[in-house]
């Protein structure tokens, strides 16, 4: 019985897709959080590039990945989609299920694929440099991959507990050309702020966030970069979910649910978001049902 499913690499999309053609209303825009005003897609420009400041808002159903993206992509990407055979006879279900791995990343997850494109978009800005956070330092090792492809400099904040937790992640990092400073750190007034009240922080992603902004803001030719929750971040991911559609029709399938874990939403919506576009499309007769998995359990997204 066939339990992989592979693609050609030049059936490999060539373009990403964008659920802000499909939705019914546009979103409502992001808040200052001084003011509680929107935030127009210019004041953007001093953390993020022009085109990833551009793809926030951008409302074309399809958006062309550049080529040096994709020959970094063609690293890895097409990913297989697995049969998970062995997980159907333990649950002793009916159901088929399938998976989506993108272990085969060269950092080890679906971080890299928005990773890759923010430091090629940054590249051809003129930018010289990223800085950003990590919390278990998958996003951190993907952007020093990404950085180090470009030949950008990089600086990590990474959570302090997880940095002392996780040297392997450390290193990879490293190993990548990267800085990786444990948060909070003397580095930034927010660091030392947090520091001085608590010199035994363990850190958080906030605090590292606001490193990582105030190093984005202060220095020269010096931009940020985040891993999930942004529009372009998540138009990037979309890759998975294309690939996937492509997979499951050489499986003679269609999904009746679409699973996917959420943080902060790039992994769920770089697989789910395609097929909900498919179905939008009318190219499906039938929408599969979309679950986001918390810890809490599945639930639908408005909720999760």
């Amino acid at each position: 019985m066939k339990t992989s499913y592979l693609l050609h690499q030049e059936e490999m999309p060539r373009q990403w897709y964008n659920v802000l053609a499909d939705l019914d209303r546009p979103l409502d825009p992001p808040l200052d959080p001084r003011t509680n005003d929107p935030v127009p897609p210019e004041a953007l420009r001093a953390l993020f590039p022009r085109t990833c400041v551009e793809q926030e808002v951008a409302t074309d159903r399809f958006v062309d990945i550049p080529e040096p993206v994709q020959e970094v992509y063609r690293r890895w990407r097409p990913t297989p989609l697995q049969r998970a055979l062995s997980l159907e006879r333990a649950l002793n279900t009916p159901a088929r299920i399938y998976f989506k791995y993108e272990g085969v990343s060269p950092t080890g997850s679906h971080k890299t694929n928005t990773a890759v494109a923010q430091a090629y978009y940054n590249v051809v800005e003129g930018t010289k440099s990223l800085s950003t956070e990590t919390g278990a330092g998958q996003w951190g090792s993907a952007l020093a991959f990404a950085c180090g492809t470009f030949g950008l400099g990089c600086t990590v904040f990474m959570v302090r507990v997880s940095y002392d937790q996780k040297p392997y992640r450390r290193a990879m990092i490293r190993l990548f050309g990267a800085e990786i400073i444990p948060s909070p750190s003397n580095r930034t007034r927010a660091g030392q702020g947090i520091l001085a009240a608590n010199p035994e922080s363990p850190g958080s992603l906030g605090i590292a966030i606001s490193e990582a902004i105030e190093e984005a803001l202060r220095g020269e030719r010096t931009k940020y970069s985040l891993g999930s929750v942004l529009n372009h971040v998540l138009l990037h991911q979309t890759v998975i979910g294309l690939e996937a559609i492509q997979q499951m029709d050489l499986a003679g399938e269609w999904p009746h649910v679409v699973v996917g874990c959420v943080g902060g939403g790039s992994n769920f919506a770089g697989l789910a978001l395609p097929f909900f576009g498919e179905a939008k499309a009318g190219r499906r007769a039938r929408p599969p049902v979309v679950a986001a998995g918390t810890g809490g359990g599945p639930t639908p997204p408005p909720r999760g």
